[in-house]
């Protein structure tokens, strides 16, 4: 799976597995984020907000990185790092992992400025969660 297939996932089905199942669903019928994988291969490319969010309202991205960044012992700045969004939702946040999450969405900067990169590795993402059925306030997409 992508990184950005990760970042996605681990958000999305926090979302999903916070819902309550539908009425007559039966138990085990489907799994948080079983849709997920399928989207986020088309992720970079945008266009999979239905499949992500199964067709339901959008998922409040901020609320659930709020919810996380509060129950986490480390302070994370998650709204203004890209590093800190990644150690949030326990993923590799190294050099060589948000370089090629740069590649995965397009990065065409120089990756060697990690300062530059890492900006626009962090409003990247926020785009495409909110392309892909993410409610990201505007002020984190811009």
């Amino acid at each position: 799976m992508s990184i950005f297939g990760k970042i996605m996932s681990s958000i999305f089905g926090r979302a999903q597995a916070a819902e309550p199942a539908p009425a007559g669903a039966s138990p085990g019928a489907t799994t948080p984020g079983a849709t997920t994988p399928g989207a986020t291969t088309s992720a970079a490319g945008g266009g999979a907000a239905t499949a992500a969010t199964g067709g339901k309202a959008p998922v409040d991205v901020a609320a659930i990185l709020t919810d996380l960044a509060a129950k986490n012992k480390e302070k994370l700045d998650w709204r203004r790092s890209i590093v800190d969004l990644m150690k949030l939702l326990d993923l590799d946040s190294s050099l060589s992992a948000r370089k090629e999450l740069a590649k995965e969405l397009g990065y065409t900067g120089d990756t060697g400025d990690s300062a530059a990169m890492n900006v626009w590795l962090h409003k990247q993402v926020m785009r495409k969660l909110a392309e892909n059925g993410g409610k990201v306030p505007d002020d984190l997409k811009s």
